[in-house]
């Protein structure tokens, strides 16, 4: 397997706060393991709250006893999930921080992700990029309720406002999806700093084009940046093996 990650500052904000990993070798019993987490809160506490997220699942995986991978990646945020919201209640700088996450996994050919806020994965097939994730959104609850229509004016203009996050409250849950892998399948977690300012058309087009990922995801940032970057970008991009994908024919 081969993964390319980077992420940038953009455009519009002073700093960056958002905190990525990429790991194709073993981590603990996970087999590889990525992720992508978007800090929020005051310009401190959304640093501290990603990186302290991504840091500390990665520890916490790597000592787990665990041999099942969802139930280790369900139980650490758990954990990590308790000590941001503990820091975020007993210190004022640290107050309402929190952080998204995307994280994904490959195993026997077959792509599995857990997501909590709106950071997204993508599978990248034939040149389309196809969301695997759901985000928690208010819009999308609400286009889910068909009380608003996706790409509506109404929609653009609260599309950052997310419902789930890690560290607000004492508990919290990720939703979990998976994917059977086919022969050229690429697939690429994200901040919204990327989905928010290039479509999933262009999206695919980038990442499935032929190249160095660590051009293409090159090219995905600039794109981002070129289209205004009014938030942090952050992109993982990978490309399993062969010996990872399995043919699943339709």
């Amino acid at each position: 397997m081969k993964a390319f990650a980077r992420t940038d500052r953009g455009m519009m904000r002073p700093s960056n706060q958002d905190s990525l990993y990429a790991s194709t070798v073993p981590v603990g019993h996970m087999p590889n393991l990525f992720m992508v987490a978007d800090g929020m809160g005051g310009h401190l506490a959304g640093d501290y709250a990603s990186s302290y997220l991504v840091n500390h699942l990665v520890e916490e995986i790597d000592n787990s006893r665990d041999e099942e991978c969802a139930r280790i990646i369900s139980g650490t945020i758990a954990g990590v999930n308790e000590e941001i919201y503990r820091l975020s209640s007993e210190n004022a700088e640290y107050s309402g921080m929190g952080s998204t996450l995307v994280a994904a996994w490959v195993s026997d050919g077959v792509l599995y992700a857990a997501n909590i806020g709106d950071s997204r994965l993508y599978l990248i097939r034939d040149g389309h990029a196809i969301q695997v994730t759901r985000d928690h959104s208010y819009v999308e609850e609400m286009v889910e309720r068909g009380r608003m229509r996706r790409g509506s004016a109404e929609y653009e203009r609260s599309k950052n406002i997310i419902t789930r996050a890690v560290g607000i409250d004492s508990e919290v849950s990720a939703d979990f999806f998976e994917v059977a892998l086919k022969p050229g399948d690429r697939f690429l977690l994200c901040s919204d700093g990327l989905s928010n300012m290039v479509g999933n058309e262009e999206i695919g087009r980038i990442a499935g084009a032929d190249g160095d990922l660590s051009e293409l995801t090159q090219k995905l940032i600039n794109k981002a940046n070129r289209n205004g970057g009014r938030d942090n970008i952050s992109v993982v991009l990978a490309d399993p093996e062969i010996s990872e994908v399995i043919r699943h024919d339709a």
